[in-house]
């Protein structure tokens, strides 16, 4: 019986020739992330719950300021302070100000086959590039950061097989909203959602990070897209290998196999509280629901691809007055490109504010947090319950064009395709 993807990864980590689900093995990592988000609690127990505390390998962590980024208010810099102390001290590469986590990890670190924790939930956008990124607790990094090594339970994979192409306007931000819609919140609870298929090999990069940082709003422990050429041009491009090409075997087992067509995709509408209360935007528009708010950014949704969509989809327009539009950036690289090719300046004049590069409004602590029973609709990673402001607003998630469209019409609507 052969092996998954997934499997093959977590069995080069524990030095096996072969694993399957259900067995716990220790597993040597190749990568850990911590973010600001709770970096100084780690920092904490490690200096107050060690007897002999050590780094195992700090040239293998990497520590991403961009929740609160800037610092807003004294609580958060006394944070920042600690987090920048710490890596200071201990030879940890730090970033501040360049981006979302997951973003910089993917322009500057991960590479097909590896095993990462990361102290945030949407770790599994690795999978993009054919690695096993997983969202680990404070307690669980910390000792993978002084050991470099963890224990592994092998989930079992759920495959999805991708056929054709997305329709113009269609998005795979879209595509996985429907699966998780499908499939339900827990539908994929500790397994991996493998992506393969011509549909999957057809879309780039970026497009494969969407569907893979996503996977975990079904429960999945892991997503990751059957690594192919352009995952090697990826990492070529951004000056590293790519060695360990795993790719599922014609014998492999999984869970359960699922088959999408991905021209019957349509631009959806998730509906409040929850990220599988899946509907079309062209459901939803019929009820002309007013929006105070859009957003396009997040570690899910502000990628170079997703300004260009917010930018055509105002061309000729502008931001309604009664609406705030918020745009940021994944990265200062994302950032840089958007002003070189003039999507930045576009989204100036149509009338949206455009923010550093940071998680922004999709965490709703910084920036962009909503009021009471205000409307946003967004580019962000989740809708639940206050996720983004006041306990009694509401939070639909949609493409970029919808967002963009919306921001103009002042009302959920879809953009002129």
């Amino acid at each position: 019986m052969g092996m998954t993807i997934g499997e093959k990864i977590i069995a080069r980590a524990a030095g096996e020739e072969k694993v399957a689900p259900g067995e716990i093995h220790t597993v040597t990592l190749d990568r850990m992330m911590s973010n600001d988000g709770t970096t100084h609690l780690t920092v904490d127990k490690y200096n107050t719950k060690l007897k002999h505390p050590r780094i195992a390998d700090p040239k293998k962590v990497v520590f991403i300021m961009d929740h609160n980024v800037p610092a807003d208010n004294p609580k958060t810099a006394a944070a920042h302070k600690k987090m920048r102390d710490f890596a200071r001290e201990h030879g940890i590469k730090l970033y501040e100000g360049q981006g979302v986590c997951h973003q910089v990890m993917m322009e500057d670190y991960v590479c097909p086959g590896e095993l990462i924790f990361g102290a945030d939930s949407h770790t599994t956008s690795y999978g993009a590039l054919g690695a096993f990124g997983t969202g680990v607790g404070g307690t669980d990094f910390l000792y993978a950061m002084v050991t470099g090594t963890s224990w592994v339970m092998v989930p079992e994979t759920l495959r999805f097989n991708l056929h054709g192409r997305l329709r113009k306007g269609v998005t795979p931000r879209d595509l996985i909203l429907k699966i998780i819609g499908d499939i339900g919140a827990n539908g994929a609870n500790y397994k991996v959602m493998e992506f393969a298929g011509d549909g999957a090999h057809g879309l780039s990069i970026s497009d494969r990070m969407v569907l893979c940082n996503l996977t975990v709003e079904a429960g999945a422990k892991a997503g990751i897209v059957e690594p192919d050429e352009k995952v090697i041009e990826y990492c070529e491009k951004h000056g590293r290998k790519a060695e360990h090409m795993f790719k599922s075997d014609e014998d492999a087992v999984f869970a359960k196999v699922y088959e999408y067509q991905l021209e019957d995709i349509e631009p959806c509408c998730v509906r409040p509280d929850f990220v599988d209360h899946y509907d079309t935007i062209a459901n939803v528009e019929k009820e002309k629901i007013r929006i105070d708010e859009a957003f396009v950014g997040s570690c899910n949704n502000g990628r170079l691809d997703d300004l260009h969509m917010a930018a055509e989809a105002l061309k000729g327009k502008k931001v309604s007055p009664r609406v705030r539009f918020l745009v940021a950036p994944a990265s200062q690289k994302v950032y840089q490109q958007a002003i070189e090719d003039g999507t930045i300046e576009a989204l100036v004049d149509a009338g949206a504010m455009i923010m550093n590069p940071n998680c922004s409004v999709c965490w709703g602590s910084c920036q962009g947090v909503i009021g009471e029973n205000e409307v946003l609709v967004s580019t962000g990673t989740r809708n639940f319950k206050g996720r983004c402001g006041a306990p009694s607003s509401k939070v639909y998630l949609a493409n970029a064009g919808v967002c963009a469209a919306s921001a103009a019409a002042g009302y959920l609507v879809s953009p002129e395709v």
